[in-house]
């Protein structure tokens, strides 16, 4: 294990059977980026550019593609090139920020679904205070808290790890990507590991999903009291937002 553990690049063992179906593979993974990079970046241009799509939201769904090209290119690129290579391997500092880049564009999946479901239950449920709430000023806190509040857990997860568990347990990863395994629990546990671990999996997960829920709850309840209007706009506006959900 030590032997292991001076090494400076881990190898990624995750892959069934590369030699017969590289090409094949490769071909699909690379059609995949290609399609989410199009596809996600043509709609946030339409976004941007037209000035009549400059709300709420429309902006959150523009973070929310972004989002999602962000967390494609953190994992795509290196996965094309370890299809196409002899050797799946990685150096440890880009394995360590892939396994960092790769847990806060999750968590701050969870964390923009919950402030677009926050948009749709003020926009709905108290429509005449909606641009008092949703103001300017509100929107770009909202926008920018998603990937910071990430970010910030999974900085702490990191240094709580670190500091029990300064190197690596091993130098061969059992995946395709630098995932969870990265740090082993065998090697890293702890009282102060598994309580952040926690902390972190309740604050952007599971307090993320009861809020999403709570709000569709409440615009269903809304909808099935109200008029006709009321319900044909609440399932226009709430159709975009499903669809990621």
């Amino acid at each position: 294990m030590d032997v292991e553990l001076n090494a400076t690049y881990i190898t990624l063992n995750g892959f069934i059977e590369l030699h017969k179906y590289r090409y094949l593979y490769f071909v699909i993974m690379f059609t995949i980026y290609i399609l989410i990079l199009c596809c996600n970046s043509t709609v946030i241009f339409l976004i941007v550019s037209q000035r009549s799509l400059h709300e709420p939201m429309h902006i959150f769904i523009a973070g929310l593609l972004l989002n999602s090209i962000l967390f494609s290119t953190a994992v795509f690129p290196k996965l094309l090139m370890d299809l196409l290579s002899e050797r799946q391997i990685i150096s440890i500092p880009a394995c360590v920020f892939q396994h960092f880049m790769f847990y806060t564009l999750v968590a701050s999946e969870f964390l923009l679904l919950t402030v677009m479901a926050f948009d749709r239950y003020v926009s709905i449920c108290i429509p005449l205070q909606y641009p008092v709430i949703m103001s300017k000023r509100t929107v770009s806190i909202l926008l920018a808290l998603p990937w910071t509040i990430s970010a910030f857990h999974a900085s702490a997860f990191k240094l709580v790890i670190l500091n029990y568990n300064p190197q690596l347990c091993s130098s061969t990863l059992k995946g395709i990507y630098c995932n969870s395994r990265l740090y082993d629990p065998v090697c890293s546990s702890s009282t102060a590991s598994v309580i952040v671990t926690i902390i972190i999996l309740i604050n952007v997960a599971v307090f993320p999903v009861i809020l999403i829920c709570f709000s569709y709850t409440s615009i269903l309840i809304i909808s099935c009291r109200s008029c006709v209007e009321v319900r044909t706009k609440a399932a226009q506006t709430c159709f975009c937002h499903s669809l990621h959900l």
